[in-house]
């Protein structure tokens, strides 16, 4: 197949999906389809030949290296004249060319379905969740009003706009310890952990840094397990425990500083009512395809908080829907490949 697979975009996760789609790139080369990768927000010059874009073979792989800190998004629109269309020059042009889209991206745009309308209205087949599926749960608060309206548990939590929301809303209605977070960035961005109300003015100020709604809610403890789902299947869980803090966009992205426990240790019947759940919360979220469900199991009652999904999920060397899929036999190409035949049309 000829395959444009997407990356980058305008996003506080643009470096993870760099890394991601450059994967993926290779994935489907190796796996001898053609494939063009093409940022986003980037586009590609009038100049450039599109059908020269698609490259075969192994003998020109895609390489990235994710920073240890996120982009600067203002710089980027400043070295772009100031432009802010989040679709770049001539990549509808190009993913018209191909026989399906791969879509690489995380974070706004690519997970919030925005991506998904665009290329549907353009009759384009694309990888992954459909559009409804990824507004809902790329969406912290409306996911969570779902899985607690359904009768499952999810910490108490509140939202309030970024330049609205102020020390003591939160410590009327929610307290400390809690979680602070923009409501539609994955990867951690923007996320702190409070456990003193010294802290929560900081956490508070990051998260509107972001320009969104910001959720917070009450700190769980418990022993944080991450599902994959793939076509409506649970696959093995996998806890995860970080060195140190807890697994923010550092701990996710640099090799060696978080534990991945596959399959985690938890006994037969925990096991099957967590990957039961998992399935449950990926229908009620009306996700399809692939994605993640992310949970707290609290050995204290015996039961387990949802904490939130992923509708695209990392695609890294440390990502854990690769790992997840390697643990019952699959490997990374085949799990590429797979997901990429598997891609929905947008007709």
């Amino acid at each position: 197949m000829k395959i444009v697979v997407l990356g980058g975009g305008l996003s506080p996760e643009r470096d993870v999906s760099k890394k991601s789609a450059s994967l993926i790139g290779n994935a489907l080369l190796e796996k001898g389809h053609e494939v063009a990768l093409v940022d986003l927000y980037d586009g590609l010059g009038d100049d450039v030949d599109l059908e020269g874009e698609f490259r075969k073979g192994t003998g020109d792989l895609f390489e990235y290296t994710i920073p240890e800190t996120e982009p600067d998004l203002e710089l980027i629109v400043r070295q772009n004249g100031g432009r802010r269309e989040w679709v770049g020059p001539r990549v509808i042009e190009i993913c018209k060319m191909a026989d399906c889209v791969f879509i690489g991206l995380h974070g706004a745009y690519g997970e919030n379905g925005q991506v998904q309308s665009v290329l549907d209205s353009n009759g384009i087949k694309y990888t992954g969740c459909n559009y409804m599926g990824c507004a809902i749960a790329m969406d912290k608060d409306i996911s969570k009003a779902l899985i607690a309206g359904a009768g499952y548990r999810t910490a108490d939590w509140m939202t309030r706009p970024y330049d609205a929301i102020t020390v003591d809303k939160v410590m009327n209605e929610i307290g400390v310890p809690c979680v602070v977070k923009p409501i539609g960035c994955g990867s951690s961005c923007g996320v702190s952990v409070v456990k003193d109300v010294k802290e929560l003015q900081a956490a508070l100020d990051l998260a509107a840094s972001y320009k969104q709604l910001i959720l917070v809610e009450k700190f769980i403890t418990g022993r944080e397990i991450t599902i994959a789902v793939l076509d409506g299947k649970a696959l093995p869980i996998i806890e995860i425990r970080p060195h140190e803090g807890f697994y923010d966009y550092k701990n996710k992205y640099q090799a060696g500083l978080t534990d991945h426990l596959c399959p985690a240790p938890l006994d037969e019947e925990h096991t099957k009512r967590a990957q039961i759940l998992a399935e449950k919360f990926f229908t009620i979220l009306r996700m399809d395809s692939y994605g993640r469900i992310d949970m707290f199991f609290d050995e204290e009652l015996d039961d387990f908080w949802f904490i939130e999904a992923n509708n695209l999920p990392g695609m890294t060397n440390t990502s854990l829907v690769p790992e997840a899929a390697k643990a019952i036999g699959i490997e990374y190409n085949d799990l590429v490949e797979k997901i990429a035949l598997s891609a929905r049309s947008g007709n």
